[in-house]
C-alpha cells in the first residue's frame, strides 16, 4: 500500500461532516434494564431504548480515480466527487437532540464496540479537495470514507405481566422501535489495485470503487427520509367514536398518584393542565378501547366538557416536551391513539404513551397549572405515573 505521507486536508467546504448539535453523554444508570427485568409503578411512565441488530459497512463518501505518471509524483491536490451521503437518523427523525434518540445511539456504540456519531450530522454532500503526497506512479483511488452503521432498535416499557396462577408483576417488556443509521470516524487516503489491504476495510472498499475487482465504480444515493404520518379521515361529529372503538362505562379521572392534582381542560383553551379537584366536569374523561396494534390495545381519551380527543398534533410528533391538546376526534389519527401501561391488579396506576411518537406523557414538574407534555423517554423522576380511576 502507498505510504500515507504528509496528508494536508484542504476541504472545499466543510469536508468531513456537517454537525449541527454537539452533545455529551448523559449520566447512565449502573445497569440499564433488559426485557423481563422487574420494574416498579414509578417506571410506568418511562421508556428505554435497546439495540436489536447492527450492520457495519465500509462506505465511500467521496472518490476520484487519479493517474500519476513517472515524474509527476509528489504532493498534488485532487478534487473528489460525492459518492454517498449518510445522515444520522433514529426512526423517522434526523434531529438528534436528547432523550430517546441520543440514548439509542449510545446503545448502538456499545453494541458495536466502536465510536459512532451521536449528533445531528451528515457526511458532506459537496465535492472536496485533499492534498496527497504520491510516492509512486500508478492509477489511484483517492477517497474519503467511513463505516456506515445501520440496524434495528426497540423500546422497553414497564407493564403488567401475567405470571399465571393469578399472579401478576410489573416487568420491562420489549415494544416496537424502528431503524437507525449512523457512521463512524472519517478516513481519507489513496490506494492502488496492487496494494494489499485488509479485507472489510475502507481501503478495500475504495479498491472496489476503483474497479480493481472488475466491478465498475459504484454510485450510491442517499435513501429518502421516511415521511411523517399525517392525520387522515374526517373529523367526527361530537360524541361520535372512531370505527372499532368502544367506551368503558361512566367517566374517569386522571390524577397524580397522591390524587391532589388532575388532568383538567382549561376554560377557553384547547390544552390540559394539572389542577386541583372541583365540582366541574372538566377533569372528567371517557376512556375508549379499540383495536390492537403493536401487541397492545389502542385507547382514545375524550373530554366530557367538549367531547374532543386528547391529541398530539402532527407538527409536534418529533418534538420533545411539546404540549398535548384537545381536537375533534378523527376516524384515523395515530396522534389521538394511546397505549396504557398498567400496574398490578388492584392498583389504578398507569403510564400513557402516544402511538404516533412513542413518547410518554408527563409534565415539567408536579405543580398546579402545569401543562401536559410528551417526553421521549418519560420523566426520570417517575412523575409520568398517573392514577386512572372511575369517578363514582
Amino acid at each position: 500500500m502507498v505510504a500515507r505521507g504528509a496528508l494536508a486536508l484542504s476541504l472545499a467546504a466543510a469536508s468531513t461532516i456537517t454537525a449541527v448539535t454537539a452533545l455529551t453523554r448523559p449520566a447512565t444508570a449502573a445497569a440499564d434494564p433488559r426485557p423481563g427485568d422487574a420494574c416498579t409503578s414509578a417506571d410506568l411512565g418511562r421508556r428505554h431504548p435497546f439495540v436489536k441488530s447492527a450492520v457495519t459497512e465500509p462506505t465511500i463518501t467521496h472518490f476520484k480515480g487519479y493517474y500519476v505518471t513517472d515524474g509527476s509524483t509528489g504532493s498534488q491536490s485532487v478534487t473528489l466527487s460525492t459518492q454517498t451521503v449518510i445522515t444520522v437518523q433514529v426512526g423517522s427523525t434526523s434531529q438528534i437532540t436528547s432523550g430517546f434518540t441520543i440514548g439509542t445511539l449510545f446503545k448502538v456504540e456499545a453494541f458495536v464496540n466502536s465510536t459512532v456519531t451521536k449528533s445531528t450530522a451528515t457526511t458532506n454532500a459537496q465535492s472536496l479537495t485533499i492534498t496527497w503526497n504520491f510516492l509512486k506512479p500508478g492509477y489511484y483511488g483517492v477517497y474519503q470514507g467511513t463505516r456506515k452503521v445501520t440496524g434495528e432498535y426497540g423500546s422497553l416499557n414497564c407493564d403488567r405481566v401475567d405470571l399465571g396462577g393469578g399472579r401478576y408483576a410489573t416487568r420491562w417488556v420489549a415494544r416496537p422501535g424502528g431503524a437507525y443509521t449512523t457512521f463512524s470516524t472519517i478516513e481519507e487516503g489513496a490506494v492502488r489495485c496492487e496494494d494489499k489491504v485488509p479485507a472489510g476495510s475502507i481501503m478495500r472498499k475504495a479498491q472496489t470503487v476503483l474497479g480493481c475487482t472488475g466491478t465498475p465504480p459504484q454510485d450510491r444515493a442517499q435513501a429518502p427520509s421516511p415521511a411523517v404520518k399525517t392525520p387522515t379521515g374526517p373529523v367526527l361529529a361530537p360524541k361520535a367514536l372512531p370505527p372499532g372503538f368502544t367506551c368503558l362505562p361512566g367517566f374517569y379521572r386522571i390524577a397524580t398518584p397522591d390524587r391532589l392534582l388532575f388532568w383538567w381542560n382549561i376554560d377557553g383553551t384547547d390544552e390540559f393542565r394539572l389542577r386541583a379537584w372541583g365540582s366541574s366536569a372538566r377533569p372528567h374523561w371517557q376512556v375508549c378501547e379499540g383495536p390492537t396494534s403493536n401487541g397492545m390495545v389502542e385507547h382514545i381519551l375524550i373530554t366530557r366538557q367538549s367531547s374532543k380527543c386528547l391529541t398530539l398534533r402532527v407538527a409536534d410528533t418529533l418534538g420533545e416536551s411539546v404540549r398535548l391538546f384537545e381536537e375533534g376526534c378523527r376516524t384515523v389519527d395515530d396522534g389521538q391513539r394511546f397505549y396504557v401501561y398498567r400496574d398490578v391488579p388492584g392498583s389504578d396506576l398507569v403510564g400513557l404513551q402516544n402511538k404516533s411518537s412513542g413518547s410518554m406523557i408527563g409534565q415539567e414538574r408536579v405543580a398546579d397549572n402545569e401543562t401536559m407534555r410528551q417526553y421521549s423517554t418519560g420523566k426520570a423522576d417517575g412523575t409520568g405515573t398517573y392514577v386512572l380511576e372511575p369517578i363514582k
